[in-house]
């Protein structure tokens, strides 16, 4: 049990230090208007202490082809950090961890997998996705794997 209350109170110190550390972040999350899971993509953000502006956007394929989005990374909405691209339901952790690597010119999570932040289902379990980095020189490699659930 006390192991447990540490557990816990060590979890709650690391989401109100993420939380501060995204405090000042603006985020411009471009989205599709009658998308659900972008806008609780955008709660998650913000829940996380990031400033997040909303682009409604009438052409997502046009904003992805302009940040360098590679169709193969693609998912339903785009935001722009620091002039990066971060394509689809990304954890917070990630997007604020993209922030130091300048090897990247942007970070995906690819589709729209079922429990990431912004698709999480009531009674469902996350499956597992990958966060995809695109280099500069055109790879693809590995930032970060989250198991299912």
């Amino acid at each position: 049990m006390k192991h447990r209350l540490r557990l816990a109170a060590l979890s709650a110190l690391f989401i109100t230090s993420l939380a501060q550390a995204a405090g000042s972040i603006d985020i411009d999350v471009h989205r599709d208007a009658n998308c659900g899971c972008c806008k609780k993509w955008i709660e998650h953000l913000q829940a996380n202490g990031f400033n997040v502006r909303d682009h409604v956007e009438a052409d997502m394929s046009a904003v992805k082809q302009r940040l360098g989005v590679a169709p193969r990374l693609g998912s339903c909405h785009t935001a722009v950090i620091d002039g990066k691209f971060v394509e689809g339901h990304v954890p917070a952790e990630q997007v604020l961890a993209l922030r130091k690597r300048d090897d990247l010119l942007g970070i995906a999570a690819p589709g729209m997998p079922m429990g990431s932040p912004g698709m999480e289902v009531d009674g469902m379990g996350a499956e597992a996705f990958q966060i995809i980095g695109l280099t500069r020189d055109g790879r693809d490699v590995l930032v970060a794997d989250y198991p299912a659930r």
